[in-house]
């Protein structure tokens, strides 16, 4: 199934029916009074998070999604029949926005999210809401209400724990393969990977995490060049960036530092954030490295990359030091689970502590006898 990431779609709601204004006219009863029903409610239209969906590609080819109108009202108090909502499957970590004003409408980040799109309209009143004491006969009724329409924009931005960085034919598709369940193209020419991986690895039976492959960026990414601008969106919900780095190129005359430097510059100009969140070099290809240069080349990037972070040395290709980068991973992982959820628990016990620290003497909130 191809991948798609964005789509732009159009959402519009029914209208609700309009209402009746009727009277009974019965056998033995000429005067029956008033009986018009009320219309139905139009059909509303809700986006629905949907884990077994990872792509885009229906609303690409399916633009216009339109709900039913309600049913209008009728005589001897019979209301019109409400129209049955629209439920759309999107696959999780979709952001729905709004393509007129820019407004977050939904973001779809857990399986069985709902959230509503657009709102179908209220069925109009019948003329038996209008009767009363001094209005025995009215031939008021109300109209139906138009359904919401909006113009929005399906962003998917896929949920992964950790994020691949990297020029093309850096080895990221190699180490996805390695360590995960993945498997994408592989080739030894740029840009062999079109489209993002997701990989699931499995660190122990009950101990997992799920890492992201895009793309391989190029100087100018940001601006366009490449394939890997378009798929930037995903790195900004994953907790960690793995930086890979081809350490012996094919080409002679590219220099790794400089390449490196330069995809930093480029996420920068993308979106700040990505720079802030945790990165770790990951030197890959050690194996093409003659052993005895090894550790001079190492020591020689970091010093003129000026890094001061994690650094790992693996061979993606033949397996060496994937392993111990993974049991890093994950505790990295573990770690900022718990510290998240230790803060969360001091937020509880804040918020609990500003409970009980209510005066009773305060005249707010004392009992009346």
């Amino acid at each position: 199934m191809k991948f798609i990431d964005e789509a732009k779609i159009e959402v519009i709601a029914g209208d609700g029916g309009n209402g009746c204004a009727s009277f009974c006219r019965e056998k033995f009863r000429p005067f029956g009074g008033p009986d018009g029903g009320d219309g139905g409610k139009g059909a509303s239209i809700w986006a629905v998070a949907d884990r077994n969906i990872n792509t885009l590609v229906d609303f690409r080819y399916s633009k216009m999604h339109k709900g039913k109108d309600g049913e209008p009202g009728r005589g001897a108090d019979c209301y019109g029949k409400g129209a049955e909502d629209i439920y759309m499957r999107m696959p999780v970590g979709t952001l729905i926005v709004d393509n007129n004003n820019g407004e977050i409408i939904a973001d779809l980040t857990e399986h069985g999210q709902t959230e509503l799109l657009a709102k179908g309209g209220e069925g109009g009143w019948g003329n038996i809401h209008f009767k009363s004491s001094t209005n025995r006969a009215p031939r008021q009724k109300t109209e139906g209400k138009e359904g919401e329409r909006r113009e929005l924009r399906l962003e998917l931005k896929v949920l992964a724990d950790v994020g691949l960085l990297g020029m093309p034919n850096a080895g990221k598709s190699t180490f996805i393969t390695a360590v995960s369940n993945a498997k994408p193209k592989i080739a030894d020419y740029p840009f062999t990977t079109l489209h993002p991986n997701l990989g699931v690895v499995r660190v122990s039976h009950e101990k997992s995490f799920v890492i992201a492959d895009i793309p391989g960026l190029i100087e100018g990414a940001s601006e366009g060049a490449g394939l890997g601008h378009q798929f930037l969106r995903h790195l900004q919900r994953t907790g960690l960036l793995l930086h890979i780095v081809d350490l012996a190129p094919f080409e002679t005359n590219v220099d790794p530092v400089k390449e490196a430097k330069a995809l930093v510059k480029e996420l920068q100009k993308y979106d700040e954030a990505l720079v802030d969140k945790p990165r770790w070099l990951v030197l890959n290809k050690l194996d093409v490295v003659p052993e005895d240069d090894r550790k001079k080349i190492v020591k020689d990037f970091i010093k003129r990359m000026a890094w001061k972070g994690p650094v790992f040395e693996i061979s993606a290709l033949n397996h060496d030091g994937c392993q111990e980068l993974v049991n890093a991973i994950y505790l990295h992982l573990e770690a900022k689970r718990h510290s998240e959820h230790r803060a969360e628990e001091t937020q509880m016990t804040e918020e609990a502590r500003g409970i009980s620290s209510i005066d009773p003497d305060d005249p707010r909130f004392k009992i009346l006898d």
